[in-house]
């Protein structure tokens, strides 16, 4: 009973001795604990791959080109004056001659009202002032024939002051004659409707036989060769705009220039934001009023940047500086970069510090990337050709 037992300890032993010496052959092949390895990172136990696969689109070459700051901006182009036709008279119109999108100079005839009133009032008191101005040409000699006589001592003092009376009578009766001429003839004119500037008509609100009243909307005229943006930019931006400043739109399928005309010197309490006007020429016609725009205000410009793709920056977890991963024979190397500029239109980024012109990067989500990893490049423009910044184009120049 006594040798059973002793056989039976010592063949447990003995398996697990034989456990401990496959465990620890198993750690020698690994050089550590055995983990399955995954592709792009480690965790959770696991052991960091060590190579990633990358094609033509996933890196691109550091490049120098110009490089804009901006504040993005939206809005409605509407026309920089807009003008309201008015009646001035009452009447009936007899004869409508503009209609809505023509073409219409200053001075141009709109439309024309019922003017035989108008017209013999008018004549009127164009008889009463020829009147008034006969009965001052004769009072006017009574005064000069009664002053020869005072000096002669024929007439006493009192006629001629009677007749200088008469003068200033008639003088009085001239100027009153000439005023309603004046407002007569005025009457006269606004039974035509003139155009008050060049522009096009954008709405026309009567007909001809219409009875219209003093001041009735007759037309709305448009003068588009300047159209004007009013754009809402918050306050925390507003303070590097500046009049001026040049301004690149898209608009209509088209690419346009502006620039920043006013700024708005409160900020809006309910919006927080500033009110910016910039105006865009159109001589052309090319824009019409209500078009929709997009663009930025540009606030500075570097002409000889070195520039990488925005997607390539990492932010490091604590706040600190971002990084750039550089392949470097073949290798990631893991880069701490500082930044200038960013061209939100171009989703570029100026790198000062940390990067040489030609120096590829790898862009976008590729996985997670470590140091000294082995690159691995795919694709039929893999072999050297990464992608050049200079190919990208605006989006709202």
């Amino acid at each position: 009973m006594f040798v059973t037992r002793l056989l039976r300890a010592d063949r447990t032993v003995f398996v697990a001795l034989l456990v401990l010496s496959s465990a620890c052959s198993d750690k020698g092949k690994d050089g550590g604990t055995a983990q399955a390895a995954t592709p792009g990172g480690a965790g959770g136990g696991q052991r960091r791959s060590t190579s990633v696969t990358l094609s033509a689109n996933d890196v691109q070459r550091v490049q120098r080109r110009s490089l804009e700051e901006g504040i993005a901006i939206t809005g409605s182009l509407e026309p920089l004056e807009t003008i309201d036709v008015r009646s001035r008279i009452d009447g009936d119109l007899i004869a409508v001659y503009a209609r809505e999108g023509e073409r219409v100079a200053q001075g141009q005839i709109l439309a024309r009202f019922e003017a035989s009133e108008q017209t013999s009032g008018r004549a009127s008191a164009v008889a009463d002032q020829t009147a008034a101005r006969g009965d001052l040409s004769t009072a006017q000699w009574n005064l000069d024939q009664s002053r020869e006589l005072f000096k002669a001592g024929a007439i006493p003092e009192r006629d001629m002051r009677v007749a200088e009376q008469a003068v200033a009578t008639a003088q009085a009766r001239l100027a009153a004659a000439s005023a309603r001429l004046n407002a007569a003839s005025s009457s006269e004119r606004d039974t035509r409707v003139v155009a008050p500037a060049s522009g096009a008509v954008s709405s026309r609100q009567v007909e001809s036989g219409e009875s219209v009243a003093r001041g009735a909307s007759l037309f709305t005229i448009v003068r588009s060769e300047t159209l004007e943006l009013q754009a809402a930019v918050p306050a925390t931006q507003s303070g590097s705009i500046r009049v001026g400043q040049p301004v690149h739109f898209s608009a209509a399928g088209r690419d346009f220039e502006g620039r920043v005309a006013r700024v708005n010197p409160t900020i809006d309490p309910a919006s927080r934001a500033v009110r910016v006007y910039v105006q865009v020429p159109n001589a052309s016609g090319a824009l019409r009023g209500g078009t929709f725009a997009s663009g930025r205000i540009v606030i500075r410009t570097v002409p000889d940047a070195l520039v990488i793709a925005s997607t390539a920056l990492r932010q490091s977890q604590g706040g600190g500086p971002p990084t750039v991963y550089r392949v470097a024979d073949q290798q990631l190397e893991p880069v701490i970069v500082e930044t200038g500029i960013t061209d939100l239109a171009l989703a570029l980024t100026q790198v000062t510090k940390g990067l040489r012109e030609g120096d590829v990067v790898v862009i976008g989500n590729v996985g997670t990337l470590g140091r000294g990893m082995k690159v691995v490049m795919i694709g039929t423009e893999s072999q050297g050709q990464p992608r050049d910044t200079s190919r990208q184009t605006s989006g709202g120049r």
